[in-house]
């Protein structure tokens, strides 16, 4: 169990020092029958609610409408209910119990003066050995069972309307409550709240009389209500399938990948792909802009640029080597066929702030280290856009290209 005691005596515990246990089976089966022990006054409570909406005794269910009608009618006097309900269900059958009439049927009155003369009543844990626990477990079985029903008829009729499965119906949904919303944002203070309460629970409480269930369903039901609803959905579905019309167009977005081709004889280990191998080594006095002078190295999502944080710590690039394996990010799917190459060199380059970099204005547009040209790169874009994601998709071995905004 949590331990909700300080170490200290006296000091105070904030809910955020208590430790909630892990899973463990002994301690479920041990809360499980103090739970069910305690759990009797609950299902006394729920049966007594039952008999009250059910018309058991229609004396007591009349009482309780005229209780209603009187809150409806005068509304102030709403939080007293809870105080009157502590005095007369809760305090005065305590003070009886301790001053219980005499036992002897002859006498009609007595005083309930004097000392009391009978122990306090107190709600004990049922037995576990005793009826009262098996009964609970009885109860809680059937409470399971109900909740269970209950749940799953709500997300039957709730979730297809809710979840956007039918985004038409969905979307007319959101449009219906958002107007609905601002009309009673507008005229809730005009409304007759205490009428609309007074005629809904009377409506409520007629309906759970057997008769009138009988009768509604055998008559009302059939021959109004089950038309009039059929008929409204129909025209409600007719309405959003012709009227809510979703045409726009998936996103669509540029994502980037840079072609990297490294100066062969100025070879560097510590610049190197531990999959590519090495270049063979060079005098490296050779005029910068030859092709001849450049090997295809990686296609990366990065420039690889002079001042990379991870290029000046000494770390290696990382990419892939054929332009082939370079996969659309997570979600996306390409929406052109090839890739494009960006002839805006100088404004990706500007953009982007970076220096120590010479640009290419003709040719195709490569972008040299300033310093020694060792490194050349240019950009390639292509356009992707969004896909149904019904499972999440394996990692492939492969760089993913990166859009414009700098997102995988």
């Amino acid at each position: 169990a949590p331990d909700h005691e300080s170490d200290k005596p006296g000091s105070a515990q904030t809910l955020k020092d208590i430790v909630r246990p892990g899973f463990s089976l002994p301690l479920m089966t041990s809360n499980f029958r103090r739970f069910n022990a305690r759990i009797g006054v609950v299902f006394v409570f729920q049966v007594r609610i039952t008999r009250l909406l059910t018309w058991r005794y229609p004396s007591q269910t009349l009482s309780f409408s005229l209780i209603y009608t009187f809150l409806c009618l005068n509304p102030h006097l709403i939080p007293m209910v809870p105080l009157v309900a502590t005095l007369f269900f809760l305090l005065v059958p305590a003070y009886l119990s301790r001053h219980p009439p005499p036992p002897s049927t002859s006498i009609t009155t007595y005083s309930l003066a004097g000392p009391p003369l009978a122990p306090a009543r107190t709600i004990k844990p049922a037995p576990e050995i005793s009826k009262d626990f098996f009964r609970n477990m009885r109860d809680l079985q059937n409470s399971m069972d109900d909740f269970a029903t209950m749940h799953d008829l709500m997300v039957k009729l709730i979730a297809p309307a809710t979840n956007f499965s039918n985004e038409p119906l969905s979307s007319a949904l959101f449009q219906v409550l958002f107007l609905s919303c601002c009309t009673l944002f507008i005229s809730a203070q005009l409304l007759p709240w205490r009428l609309i309460a007074l005629i809904g629970g009377w409506s409520l409480l007629a309906l759970g009389h057997p008769d009138v269930q009988e009768l509604f369903m055998r008559s009302i039901y059939v021959e109004h209500v089950r038309p009039t609803t059929k008929a409204a959905k129909s025209e409600f579905e007719a309405w959003y399938k012709t009227d809510i019309i979703l045409d726009a167009a998936p996103e669509v977005r540029e994502v980037e990948i840079f072609e990297l081709q490294r100066r062969t004889g100025l070879f560097s280990p510590s610049h190197a792909s531990s999959d590519t191998p090495s270049p063979s080594s060079g005098t490296g006095d050779r005029d910068v802009g030859k092709d001849a002078d450049y090997e295809p190295w990686l296609f990366a999502a990065s420039a690889w640029e002079p001042l990379t944080p991870r290029r000046v710590a000494g770390e290696r690039v990382k990419g892939t080597r054929f332009f082939e394996d370079v996969q659309p990010p997570s979600g996306w799917e390409w929406d052109g066929v090839k890739w494009e190459l960006d002839l805006g060199a100088r404004e990706w380059v500007e953009e982007r702030l970076i220096g120590g970099v010479k640009v290419e204005v003709e040719g195709e547009r490569w972008v040299f280290d300033s310093d020694d040209a060792e490194w050349r790169r240019r950009r390639w874009v292509r356009k992707v856009r969004r896909k149904v994601m019904i499972s999440p998709a394996a990692a492939a071995p492969s760089v993913a290209a990166k859009d414009s905004d700098g997102k995988k």
